[in-house]
């Protein structure tokens, strides 16, 4: 190894400081960054002879060492959770960004095995503007040779909790170089336990990133080893056929073991990776314009197939049936359930109650039923929702002050507002401004304000969040704009554009503004064939967006984002954005 090489640590979303490795690029200003992301059990050091191999010495090289392993800190082989590892990834490429002057689009990643399955989370659930990946043996289903391992492990976690699990991986499975076999042997870093929440985690996960693929728009090279011990090939194809982006390669490598990088014939796919990123580089940023998925993308043919009727007496027609059924028995004993029948599963008057959170319902069953409904998953991933919610609201309120603006806020479909009186105590601005278009919503909000004693800051009114004249109108003018499971509820892209028109038109520069969107959820056929919408009682119909389409239509509006939060099931996000 010829290139000079740097040690650094950089701090991440929760505080704690990962080691990372820097590579600098040779001349005064690089062309562009290369952030490496290293194979489970591993670190850096792993992949150190890279940036020479690479042999691309104007470009910048990173390569970190994630949370409990190498030398950074934390128990071995344990994360908190596979999202706290993804959201580790996004703050390692804002990091090398601010830190280091590189833009995101500047960026190439390059990953192996479990670092890919992170990065690959990363670009679906994030949309980041990176300039290419390059995914090497994407460990999308790690082979266990003992039967029934997943639902055993699953089962011993609920009895036990915290675990770990050896790996049982030889190196001589894992690469035919001789020096590599030895290195791996003598390595006093290698982590060989892995915690079992985060194995689990990591087929929950790669199971959603597959099914989903065609989310995702970056330029992506897949490099597959074709004689691989450790993990199923059948993923890695079914990923790349399902990914969204035109600008896409599959190297099939016979003969390699897992460590495709690290192959005693690596000069094949290293050469392979070197001539994609170049060029890539070469070209301008390449992303699909998705501010017509509304209706052409496959999102919408989604939506379509789920409002389609079924046949009354086909066996899925039957199973939707007697789970309506079952919902409107459910709906006689548990509150929330009737309250959804009443007033849409989807209304503002239902958000309430699953932000309460009170099981609630008559004779001995209904709070037990009601309990079951309030801890489904959608319901779960809402009041998360709210949490992430309220963190941003207020880093986007210090932020203003740290501006010296005045932070007055305004939520354009608010619900009964809860969740914004929520976040705003303790913390008051200058002036609350929240609307609903509904007079039940509107009602509800402005007898909340008033249980608070907030008369004085805040007002209820209502407004139609669509209205883009009306919204660029508002007076006085928000510095801080909230939109919160509304575009969600509605398809079509021309509406969301021209609200998001209307906030541009109100926002000052350098105003902030936060808004939702569902790029995935695990229960939307449940929700079409059962559950009721706001709008007199019609099915709830559910269109996606993909992360990619909605910060696309906010990048239309005239915002630019700058952070981002989403569940652990990757159901919800929160954004912040800034008036361009």
């Amino acid at each position: 190894m010829t290139r000079p090489v740097q040690e650094h640590r950089f701090r991440t979303h929760d505080g704690t400081e990962l080691f990372y490795r820097h590579w600098p690029a040779q001349g005064s200003a690089p062309r562009g960054a290369i952030v490496i992301f290293h194979r489970g059990h591993e670190h850096s050091g792993r992949v150190a002879h890279l940036p020479d191999e690479f042999d691309l010495p104007d470009f910048a090289v990173f390569a970190w060492d994630a949370r409990g392993h190498g030398l950074s800190p934390g128990e071995r082989g344990f994360s908190p959770s596979i999202g706290t590892s993804i959201r580790d990834v996004g703050c390692f490429i804002r990091h090398i960004e601010t830190t280091y002057g590189i833009a995101e689009e500047d960026m190439a990643v390059v990953a192996q095995s479990v670092g890919a399955v992170l990065v690959a989370a990363w670009a679906h659930d994030y949309a980041p503007r990176i300039r290419c990946m390059v995914l090497a043996s994407p460990a999308f289903k790690v082979k266990l040779y003992v039967p029934f391992a997943r639902p055993g492990l699953r089962a011993m976690q609920g009895l036990r909790g915290k675990f770990f699990v050896n790996s049982y991986v030889k190196p001589q499975f894992l690469t035919h170089d001789p020096e590599r076999i030895a290195s791996y042997r003598a390595d006093p870093l290698i982590t060989r336990p892995i915690a079992v929440n985060i194995l689990l985690g990591l087929y929950e996960t790669a199971d959603r990133i597959v099914a989903d693929a065609a989310a995702i728009t970056i330029p992506t090279q897949m490099l597959i080893s074709g004689a691989d011990f450790v993990v199923h090939h059948g993923p890695q194809h079914r990923f790349y056929e399902r990914l969204g982006t035109p600008v896409k390669e599959r190297h099939v490598l016979p003969g390699f073991y897992h460590d495709t990088l690290g192959e005693y014939g690596r000069a094949i796919p290293i050469r392979e990776a070197r001539r994609f990123i170049l060029e890539r580089f070469a070209a301008p940023l390449d992303r699909p314009s998705l501010l017509a998925a509304d209706r052409f993308g496959y999102t919408r043919q989604e939506a379509d197939e789920l409002a389609s009727p079924l046949p009354a007496l086909s066996p899925r027609g039957l199973y939707w049936s007697s789970t309506r059924m079952g919902l409107r028995i459910g709906g006689t004993m548990s509150d929330g359930i009737a309250l959804g029948h009443a007033t849409g599963f989807d209304s503002g008057s239902t958000l309430d109650y699953v932000y309460r959170n009170q099981a609630r319902g008559s004779g001995p069953l209904g709070p037990v039923i009601d309990r079951v409904y309030l801890d489904s998953i959608g319901w779960r991933g809402i009041r998360q929702r709210k949490l992430n919610l309220e963190a941003l609201l207020r880093e986007a309120m210090a932020a203003l002050r740290d501006a010296g603006m005045p932070v007055r806020v305004m939520d354009i479909a608010a619900g009964h507002g809860r969740y914004v009186l929520d976040a705003l105590q303790g913390t008051p601005p200058d002036a609350i401004l929240l609307r609903d278009y509904s007079d039940l919503n509107v009602t509800g909000g402005q007898r909340l304000i008033a249980e608070r004693g907030l008369d004085g800051i805040a007002r209820f009114m209502k407004g139609d969040a669509f209205d883009e004249a009306d919204l660029a109108a508002v007076d006085p003018r928000p510095t801080l704009g909230i939109v919160s499971g509304l575009y969600e509820l509605f398809s079509d892209n021309a509406m969301v554009l021209a609200s998001l028109r209307g906030l541009a038109a109100a926002i000052p520069p350098k105003g902030r503004l936060l808004y939702t969107n569902q790029p995935w959820h695990p229960q939307l056929e449940m929700i079409a064939r059962a559950l009721t919408s706001h709008r007199a009682g019609q099915a709830w119909i559910m269109r996606r967006r993909t992360q990619a389409e909605m910060d696309q239509l906010v990048a239309a509006a005239g915002f630019c984002k700058l952070d981002q939060r989403i569940d652990e099931w990757g159901i919800f996000t929160v954004s912040m954005a800034e008036r361009a």
